[in-house]
């Protein structure tokens, strides 16, 4: 670890678990790069691993948006491509861009496609799945809408999923945001963490989680801050 981040650590009582609005105001101290750093979240969470069914998966609305320029792809057929590039896609296509992603093209952050294209997305599934990037109807990835999908997303909205560890990964904003608004990010975060919980779920779904940004030190805060339902 760097100097500047173990004298970032020392700010931190590793021993507390800090309340949410604490814990934001630790990550603004704590972060020291030049870059404005992301804020990001982390939450392990109580489900049985062995139980190879259970996903957690979902998609959150930050109300204030994720700080990061988002480039959204579209597979739609061929007569509503300009339509997608004139929403605001950073790139769309039909067979050429299903073509071009199997070559290994995968610069965008989310991938929609129209339900009538979802046979040649089917495809793409080993070379997508790997990034999380495969279209998916709970995430809202894979809509007939695709004007208003891509301004959500463009808007900060963010799709989650729990990994092989049973740890949630999510941007929840930038270092330069205010205590407000990462705290508004926080909360929807973890309210569609806890809708997304399976039902016959058993013990404590929230078992821990860190917020930081990139560079700095993750800040453990209380998950009975939050209510479980």
């Amino acid at each position: 670890m760097s100097k500047k981040y173990e004298e970032k650590a020392k700010l931190l009582d590793r021993s507390k678990l800090y309340s949410p609005e604490d814990a934001i105001k630790m990550v603004k101290q704590t972060g020291w790069a030049k870059f404005n750093e992301s804020v990001d979240l982390a939450v392990k969470l109580g489900i049985d691993l062995k139980k190879g069914s259970t996903s957690i998966r979902g998609v959150v609305p930050l109300p204030h948006g994720s700080g990061k320029a988002v480039k959204v792809a579209v597979i739609t057929k061929a007569d509503k491509v300009k339509e997608a590039e004139a929403a605001g896609a950073a790139i769309a296509g039909a067979e050429d861009l299903v073509e071009k992603i199997s070559k290994g093209f995968l610069d965008f952050d989310v991938l929609l496609a129209t339900p009538d294209m979802m046979g040649q997305v089917g495809k793409l599934g080993k070379t997508l799945g790997a990034k999380g990037l495969m279209p998916n109807p709970k995430s809202g990835t894979v809509t007939a809408d695709v004007k208003n999908a891509i301004k959500e997303f463009k808007a900060g909205k963010i799709e989650f999923r729990m990994d092989k560890g049973g740890v949630v990964h999510m941007l929840m904003g930038k270092a330069n945001f205010t205590p407000e608004q990462l705290k508004d990010n926080l909360t929807a975060s973890i309210s569609a963490i806890l809708k997304a919980k399976p039902s016959g779920t058993k013990g404590i779904y929230l078992k821990s989680m860190t917020v930081s940004t990139t560079m700095g030190p993750g800040i453990h805060v209380d998950p009975r801050s939050f209510i479980q339902e």
